[in-house]
């Protein structure tokens, strides 16, 4: 791969070509489309880990990828002044941070209501559904789609489908952004043996051709039948992500108490090594540890941006071969890796086993399967041609303009009906489930 087609500025989509505007270039664009979403907006009442209801400080989907985006900006501009020489003459620091910014900001767009007990809970619905035959109609890719529903691809379709300019190319990004946006791109044929967690992938059938455009147009090298080499950039997301959940997870744990300051500090301690801001050697016993914490964390963050962007800078070659194994973090030096692998784990143990978020998760089960039994039944009566009964009919009427329609293919409706959940946010989800079930909350 070489930088001056990775950075591609044209657009996907109609009449899409891509232009300068007076301090404002296309990736500032691809941006401000992002932002200016409804889909971007609505994750502002979506699940990060806890109940987006439970604590005014717990981050939710939007906040969480604000703070991915000012992190992956940072990365972005900082490889890109390592990087000088070897890219293309148009091309600043602040379009590769800008890209991955705009990357970054889009990078949970497509995530269901609940998060990721949201996608388990779409994937085991469908697996219900195909015991009962109700997915025999389709083809075994098609099928895999929905029994590894992944958020990933249901973002890529928002992005290039469903926002905007619906099914003429979406938000119309520019394939720079598109490309750093694909952390898999490969379809959900591959979803189990890449070596990557199971069920990720990053596109669907229906959005196929798609991916085949943007992986011509960036140059991204074929390595399977329906599966391309990563762009280098989604290494720099990925990071930023990783940075940002390892170390905001942490915050929220102590925001709900089930985390100690103490621990939480020496972790962030042991990463900067000495290496502490003024401010936060003037904090007395009496300031509050979500100061002291909100001080220590933005050097820890400084940290471990500056071992990501080094990480990059000294695995390029393997980058742009499309052989890297593994992610940024696992190539980072000891004590930022130890960092971001250590947070991890105490997240996994000690805050994502906590009661008020396994209820949570267990809610989304029940809500999910409401809402998917309602809207697929009335698909399949839909699709096997008989007139629909007045109530499937009037759920069909909640989807209004964007409902399947007489004669389409049982794939397609299927996927109005992921689109139409997948964009719900955890109350809206959980209020439309409880008036199917008959009941009238207050």
């Amino acid at each position: 791969m070489d930088w001056e087609t990775l950075l591609c500025r044209e657009r996907l989509g109609k009449l899409a070509a891509a232009s300068d505007e007076l301090g404002r270039t296309p990736f500032h664009k691809d941006h401000d489309r992002v932002i200016f979403s409804g889909a971007f907006r609505r994750l502002g009442k979506k699940t990060q880990v806890h109940p987006v209801s439970s604590n005014d400080h717990i981050h939710t989907r939007l906040t969480h990828s604000l703070e991915v985006g000012c992190v992956g900006r940072s990365l972005g501009m900082r490889v890109g002044e390592m990087l000088r020489g070897d890219l293309p003459e148009w091309c600043q620091p602040a379009d590769l941070g800008v890209i991955v910014q705009a990357a970054c900001l889009a990078h949970d767009i497509g995530n269901p209501p609940y998060g990721h007990s949201g996608e388990d809970a779409i994937r085991h619905w469908f697996h219900q559904a195909a015991r009962q035959g109700w997915l025999d109609p389709l083809t075994n890719a098609q099928r895999s789609d929905f029994l590894n529903f992944e958020g990933n691809a249901q973002g890529f379709r928002v992005l290039t489908e469903l926002e905007y300019h619906q099914f003429e190319g979406g938000m119309r990004l520019t394939y720079a952004t598109l490309g750093a946006y694909l952390k898999y791109p490969w379809t959900s044929r591959h979803a189990d043996s890449l070596g990557y967690k199971k069920h990720k992938f990053g596109c669907y059938q229906a959005e196929f051709p798609l991916l085949e455009q943007i992986a011509e147009k960036l140059g991204l090298p074929m390595q399977e039948e329906q599966c391309w080499g990563r762009h280098p950039l989604v290494y720099l997301v990925e990071a930023a992500d990783d940075i940002c959940y390892g170390l905001i997870d942490l915050e929220d744990g102590m925001e709900m108490e089930l985390l100690d300051y103490a621990e939480v500090e020496r972790l962030l301690l042991d990463l900067v090594d000495g290496d502490l801001p003024e401010t936060y050697r003037q904090l007395g016993p009496k300031d509050s540890t979500r100061r002291k914490l909100a001080i220590l964390r933005g050097k820890a963050i400084e940290h471990l941006v500056n071992a990501a962007a080094q990480a990059f800078l000294e695995q390029q070659p393997a980058l742009l071969a499309g052989t890297l194994k593994g992610d940024l973090v696992e190539h980072m030096h000891d004590n930022a890796r130890r960092c971001v692998l250590a947070a991890k784990n105490m997240a996994r143990e000690r805050i994502f086993q906590d009661k008020r978020k396994t209820l949570h998760e267990i809610g989304a089960y029940s809500t999910l399967e409401t809402l998917l039994d309602a809207f697929c039944g009335a698909v399949n009566e839909l699709h096997a041609g008989e007139n629909l009964s007045f109530k499937h009919q009037r759920i069909l009427d909640l989807m209004g303009n964007n409902a399947p329609k007489q004669g389409w293919d049982l794939y397609s409706s299927y996927l109005r009906v992921i689109d139409f959940i997948a964009g719900m946010t955890d109350l809206y989800a959980a209020d439309i489930a409880t008036r199917i079930r008959g009941i009238t909350p207050g």
